[in-house]
């Protein structure tokens, strides 16, 4: 389980992206470097990490479940992904 410090400064992160995507779209089309440089760091996109929605964690972490390799494995195993089954061959 991650800290929930961490857990709340990603989510901080999210909300400042939502918050200044239109204005950093047009500073971008209009190429004005010098008013993005002003803006907020953690309003870039690529500072937003994908974590698990259940633990937290941040490595390993399937982005089309939105869960992380241990979790994915565990409601795998228990038949609670639709459609996911463990491969044999």
């Amino acid at each position: 389980m991650a800290k929930k410090s961490v857990i709340a400064r990603n989510e901080k992160r999210i909300k400042l992206v939502a918050k200044y995507a239109v204005l950093r779209a047009e500073l971008l089309k209009a190429g004005d470097y010098e008013a993005l440089r002003k803006l907020p760091r953690d309003s870039s996109a690529t500072r937003v990490r994908n974590r698990c929605v259940l633990t937290g964690r941040g490595r390993g972490v399937y982005a089309k479940y939105g869960l992380c390799r241990h979790m994915f494995r565990k409601f795998a195993l228990e038949g609670k992904l639709p459609g996911v089954k463990k491969a044999s061959w």
